[in-house]
């Protein structure tokens, strides 16, 4: 993983992503880009920022249902077009070093993992943070729901258990949650996950590693001398 590239930089090229903690797809773009950050001449001048997207917002907070039963009962599919799906998205991910125990996974409502993910931004261990997320709930079946697990999580990662456990009790950082929410109606985005580079470049799904690069390479060689975007704004 580039992780240099996930920490604060000066005048970083910036790329935002829009992804949540329950999306496959989120799982494996996240990971396409790390790598084609690796090929990037210019790594250590960009800064990935992430923003919260729910795609089950309708699920209650205290919800726990098996990821294959909610796509049978919620989606309408099958039982044997969900594992099948199931099998594809564990070997793409294979393919690339993840591991997808898809029949394990514990569908939820996820704006308390978003709200941590933006905790672990003030502390700037965002990315390490939905790294985590995405290995707990994709193949360890873990109910990221659950504070407590949130907590542990976070843990993990570097960051102060207590403080995390306070900020989702107290419900900090919602208001940033929300504000993701609101851009993400405004950039029309549908679905995740959901790049944007340099606040001019957009680019929808999990991309092959080279479609990143070029990504990278495209907003890179447009940009003004000393330039540098702070937000996705632009891109619409």
């Amino acid at each position: 993983m580039a992780g240099a590239a996930f920490g604060q930089t000066t005048q970083p090229m910036i790329v935002d992503i829009w992804s949540d903690i329950a999306c496959p797809f989120c799982y494996l773009g996240d990971t396409h880009l790390a790598l084609a950050l690796e090929r990037f001449p210019h790594r250590g001048s960009v800064e990935v920022r992430y923003h919260s997207y729910l795609l089950m917002p309708e699920l209650a907070a205290d919800t726990k249902i098996g990821m294959n039963e909610l796509l049978a009962s919620k989606r309408g599919m099958p039982p044997e077009q969900a594992a099948a799906m199931s099998t594809q998205i564990a070997e793409r991910g294979a393919a690339v070093g993840l591991e997808y125990r898809m029949q394990d996974a514990i569908a939820t409502n996820t704006r308390a993992a978003h709200r941590l993910s933006h905790f672990a931004a003030t502390r700037g261990k965002q990315h390490e943070m939905m790294i985590r997320l995405f290995e707990a709930y994709f193949a360890e079946g873990q109910f990221v729901g659950d504070y407590e697990v949130l907590a542990n999580l976070a843990a993990e990662v570097g960051l102060d258990r207590a403080e995390a456990l306070a900020a989702l009790e107290s419900g900090a950082h919602e208001t940033e949650v929300d504000a993701d929410l609101a851009q993400a109606q405004q950039l029309q985005i549908t679905g995740v996950p959901f790049f944007v580079f340099d606040g001019k470049y957009a680019v929808s799904g999990a991309q092959p590693v080279e479609g990143f690069v070029q990504a990278l390479e495209t907003a890179w060689s447009t940009r003004s001398d000393g330039a540098h975007s702070g937000s996705a704004a632009a891109a619409r």
